[in-house]
């Protein structure tokens, strides 16, 4: 009887519930994605949708197809023949040009992307619905469009990147000209209307869905 009730009391044992495991990467939430990746996915998917429309680049320099046009007529009649069919040829061999003088011009260069950083930043990768916040004072986007375009013409304009960018662009368009002119477009054949724009139109489609979520404060 006393060792009994000397004996202490015994306690209810429970299993303990588990705890919950962490959602997987496969299940997380689309929106915990950077922003920063989902941009450059998508710009990446646009240009390699428009570079697919490229045509051969043995055929753009065949050299057998290459003759003085008889008149300024013929001239604009081939250039205006090749520019819709070399289209996405022509843009890429621009952009090379205009990188090819950019990365002569490292100062340049690091202007143009600093300016490049600010507008994906401020704006396009900034969330719609909320407002930029700079200082304790929030900006409309109108403000916000309205400052970045003015920034981006006083770089350009007052800064060697503009004459940069215009010199590139146009011996590019010179050379782009050139041989859309001397070129005979006979052995050529449109089998899409895409002669209207939309090849290239690809290449900025990226900018519609570059949306994030949360405020953007500094």
């Amino acid at each position: 009887m006393m060792s009994s009730a000397s004996s202490p009391p015994l306690l209810p044992v429970s299993n303990p519930t588990p705890a919950a495991s962490p959602p997987s990467s496969a299940a997380a939430d689309p929106n915990s994605i950077p922003a920063v990746r989902l941009f450059l996915s998508s710009l990446s998917d646009s240009i390699r949708r428009s570079l697919s429309d490229r045509r051969p680049w043995p055929e753009l320099l065949d050299r057998s197809a290459f003759s003085r046009p008889e008149s300024l007529a013929d001239a604009t009649s081939r250039l205006r023949k090749n520019l819709a069919y070399f289209r996405v040829n022509y843009v890429a061999f621009l952009a090379v040009a205009l990188a090819v003088s950019l990365l002569a011009h490292p100062v340049s260069l690091l202007v143009l992307l600093t300016l490049l950083a600010a507008w994906c930043f401020l704006y396009l990768l900034r969330p719609s619905e909320s407002s930029l916040v700079l200082f304790g004072r929030a900006f409309s986007d109108r403000e916000t469009l309205g400052g970045l375009v003015l920034v981006s013409l006083l770089v350009v304009f007052l800064t060697s990147v503009g004459s940069l960018i215009i010199s590139a662009l146009t011996v590019g368009a010179v050379i782009v000209c050139a041989h859309g002119a001397f070129r005979m477009p006979e052995d050529l054949f449109l089998d899409e209307p895409e002669a209207a724009g939309g090849a290239t139109a690809g290449l900025l489609s990226f900018l519609g869905g570059a949306g994030t979520t949360g405020a953007l404060r500094i």
